[in-house]
């Protein structure tokens, strides 16, 4: 054999014996896989989480004889914690809406109050200048006709032949010369003792004249301040009173006016109960003017 010969042959006996261990190497693998399969379908060999150690199984509890007879557990302590808060949460929201209700009612009222007030005034105003009412007429009725129906029907007269402080003044002046003067009916007698008894007067250092000049100038500076009874007091005991008929009767109906709107104006700050608000509804709001109500006191046994 030469040299050649055995070359050649080597490479083909060393792949002869690698293929040899290989198939050995593969058969030993699938020959070991398939004892374990057995041994784990034949429950033999225990399949867990902790591979190597043997599976502890832990022991049935025990049923108890009162099981049947105690109660369902209730809920967990945070459950119950989470539905009291709830319950608080929704307790304070009530009370929330509630104080917001009161505040509106409140506001609601005040509106109402203050609108009745500026109504009064508008008509005091219009009053004053001889003007006649307009859409005041309607509002006085609906404000305050259940409060004050007498004042309300007094203004919505006197505002038709409306009376104002001027006129009532310029009037006063004309009738000046007729109030000092002698009345024509006046017998002779009558005007002997009325000039007598002016010629001697006796009065204290700080009361008032009783000349028929000094009262007709007290008449006037009373008339001038809006003091419309005093003044015409003063025009009643001059001489000539019996001419100041129709100033008198003028003069009522102003001092009437008046009087009719400061009781409708206390009633936009007072009344409880009777006044009424744009849409006609009665004001429940207590006027700023009214007294605080007093809580009740709880007897106790």
């Amino acid at each position: 054999m030469t040299e050649f010969d055995t070359y050649s042959r080597r490479p083909g006996t060393s792949g002869i014996s690698l293929r040899a261990v290989m198939g050995t190497s593969l058969l030993a693998f699938i020959g070991g896989a398939a004892l374990i399969g057995w041994l784990v379908y034949d429950d033999k060999l225990p399949l867990s989480a902790d591979f190597g150690q043997p599976a502890v199984t832990a022991p049935a509890p025990k049923a108890s004889p009162l099981a049947g007879a105690l109660p369902a557990p209730s809920a967990s302590p945070s459950l119950a914690a989470a539905a009291g808060g709830m319950d608080q949460r929704i307790a304070a929201l009530e009370q929330r809406i509630a104080r917001i209700d009161l505040q509106a009612a409140a506001t609601e009222g005040n509106t109402a109050r203050a609108e009745a007030l500026l109504v009064a005034l508008a008509a005091r105003r219009a009053l004053e200048r001889g003007a006649p009412l307009g859409y005041l007429e309607s509002q006085l009725k609906l404000r305050f006709g259940d409060a004050q129906a007498n004042s309300v029907a007094t203004l919505i007269n006197n505002a038709q032949r409306p009376v104002t402080i001027d006129q009532l003044t310029s009037e006063l002046e004309a009738l000046a010369p007729t109030l000092l003067g002698t009345p024509a009916n006046e017998s002779g007698w009558a005007r002997f003792t009325r000039e007598f008894s002016g010629l001697f007067v006796i009065r204290r250092g700080d009361a008032p004249s009783a000349r028929p000049d000094a009262r007709l100038d007290r008449a006037r500076l009373m008339l001038r301040s809006g003091q419309v009874d005093a003044a015409m007091a003063e025009v009643a005991r001059l001489p000539g009173a019996a001419a100041a008929g129709n100033w008198m009767t003028e003069a009522r109906r102003y001092a009437a006016s008046q009087q009719a709107l400061d009781l409708i104006e206390t009633s936009a700050l007072l009344e409880p109960e009777k006044l009424k608000d744009a849409a006609g509804d009665a004001v429940q709001q207590p006027g700023p003017g009214a007294p605080p109500a007093q809580p009740a006191h709880e007897e106790t046994f």
